[in-house]
């Protein structure tokens, strides 16, 4: 008898396009599973690979202004959640970055979260968030602080409600670690390197791509080429852009929001691409090694472990990683790399890319997902597996 799978997701609207919605795609690709999230707008947009699927979903769904994100209802995403009804599936498989690992199951059920970072309101970006917001200040700042009391005891207790986690990075299974004590095999999230060309001759301008919140740390980035006077293209879109624009010296472009193709071309002729957030995997450190580019990134979180420090690999480094989260430390990364540009080869950094292609993303994926239902009987045990 063939085992009947669901696939739960936070959101799906037109503008989540982040590597947690490749991931729901490439398992779709492979895994005959019926979808179920919080709310779900891409099952009626022509242009999205999910148009006239039938997604299950949640009475947000219908909260006004759900389109534009369901994280201003964020006290409720817990009781959402926990609203899907899937107990007619024999395998309940998770992409949760927020609250999707929170469903209900069964003892007869088995749970694989695929996780790409444990709550960064509850956890990591409590503080941002709080300084950030204007809920965070004030009296209500202190039922803000409560409720994010409130979510992370949720968060955790949601945890054991997991049979095997995966994680998307060593970062992440470590993040994974601290915050519910509980291991979790690592596979790296599918890169569509195939959509960025490689192109060999660069010119004389850096790249940076991200969304314009505040631990990204775009202005850490604008603040340093402030100071250098080196060419900068800043594409993103997000709150601090205005402010942004405003730090910003004539030497560097600020773009906002850009269409693929516009990114596309100022990833592949960039001579640098350069980053200073903590990210858990970090998909743009990525593409732009698939096109040549190397990589200028702060040397904490996936950037570890997807860029290859040419002082370190001299035969095939792939950027440099700067030791501290400050614009003094990326001046001094980015004068190390005038001096050795001529030493970074745009084939090694497309090789290094290859490794998180989406075919060995699914290999991975689909042989663990075997070994769990294989060990199904002990799953209760710590999750030991090692790829071979």
């Amino acid at each position: 008898m063939s085992l009947k799978y669901a696939l739960v997701h936070e959101w799906l609207t037109p503008k989540a396009t982040g590597g947690s919605e490749l991931v729901v795609q490439e398992i779709l690709k492979h895994v005959d599973a019926e979808l179920h999230a919080l709310i779900d707008f891409e099952s009626t947009n022509p242009q999205s690979y999910l148009f006239g699927r039938s997604i299950g979903t949640t009475f947000l769904q219908n909260f006004p202004l759900a389109r534009n994100g369901v994280q201003k209802y964020l006290p409720l995403l817990p009781l959402a959640i926990e609203q899907l009804d899937l107990r007619d599936y024999d395998v309940i498989l998770s992409s949760s970055h927020a609250v999707a690992k929170g469903v209900l199951t069964t003892p007869q059920q088995l749970h694989i979260c695929y996780c790409h970072t444990p709550m960064r309101y509850a956890w990591d970006l409590t503080f941002d968030y709080l300084k950030s917001s204007r809920m965070g200040r004030g009296p209500q700042g202190w039922i803000t602080r409560y409720l994010l009391h409130q979510l992370r005891q949720w968060d955790t207790l949601s945890a054991n409600r997991v049979d095997y986690f995966i994680a998307n990075s060593q970062h992440t299974a470590r993040r994974i670690w601290r915050c519910y004590r509980r291991e979790a095999a690592v596979i790296y999230p599918p890169v569509n390197i195939e959509r960025f060309p490689l192109v060999a001759q660069k010119e004389n301008f850096y790249v940076t791509v991200s969304r314009l919140v505040s631990y990204k740390q775009v202005s850490l980035i604008v603040q340093a080429f402030n100071e250098l006077g080196y060419p900068l293209v800043v594409i993103g879109g997000g709150p601090d852009e205005e402010a942004i624009r405003k730090l910003a010296q004539p030497n560097i472009q600020v773009l906002g929001f850009c269409e693929d193709t516009v990114v596309e071309q100022y990833m592949t002729q960039a001579k640098a691409f350069i980053y200073a957030a903590c990210e858990d995997f970090g998909i743009a450190l990525v593409e732009a090694q698939a096109c040549g580019t190397p990589v200028i990134a702060y040397g904490a979180g996936g950037a570890q472990e997807t860029v290859l420090d040419i002082r370190q690999h001299p035969d095939s480094g792939t950027g440099l990683l700067f030791p501290t989260q400050s614009a003094a430390a990326l001046v001094e990364a980015v004068k190390t790399f005038e001096r050795l540009q001529s030493a970074f080869s745009p084939q090694q950094a497309r090789l290094n890319a290859d490794l998180f292609a989406p075919a060995k993303f699914s290999d991975r994926y689909l042989t663990f997902l075997k070994h769990c239902q294989t060990n199904n009987q002990s799953r209760y045990l710590p999750n030991k597996f090692q790829f071979p």
